[in-house]
C-alpha cells in the first residue's frame, strides 16, 4: 500500500471528512515520525512495532566490481521492530 492507497481508504471510510483532511492528518503523522527519529527519538506504536535509529560505525568495505578497498563512513539507518500484535496477526495468531 503506497501513501495515496492509505489516504483513499481512511477516506472511504470516514465520509463524513474531506480528502483534504484526511492527506493533511496522514503527512502529519509521516512527518512527525520522520522529525523524531531525525532528533534520534523512538517512536513506538503500541500493537504496530517501533522505529527507531541505529548507527552504523565507519569501516572498511570493498568495491565489488574492482575489488578495491573502500573506506565507509559513519551513518545512520532506520530500524523497525514489529509489535507483538502485529507479529501474531502475521502468524496467523
Amino acid at each position: 500500500m503506497i501513501r495515496s492507497e492509505l489516504i483513499q481508504k481512511i477516506a472511504d471510510e470516514n465520509p463524513h471528512l474531506y480528502q483534504r483532511d484526511v492527506e493533511r492528518i496522514v503527512n502529519t503523522v509521516f512527518d512527525e515520525v520522520t522529525e523524531a527519529m531525525a532528533r534520534g527519538d523512538r517512536v513506538e506504536l503500541r500493537g504496530f512495532g517501533a522505529f527507531s535509529v541505529k548507527q552504523r560505525e565507519s569501516r572498511v568495505g570493498r568495491n565489488p566490481r574492482t575489488g578495491d578497498t573502500v573506506q565507509v563512513e559513519e551513518k545512520h539507518v532506520p530500524f523497525f521492530k514489529t509489535g507483538k500484535l502485529l507479529r501474531d496477526r502475521l502468524n496467523g495468531k
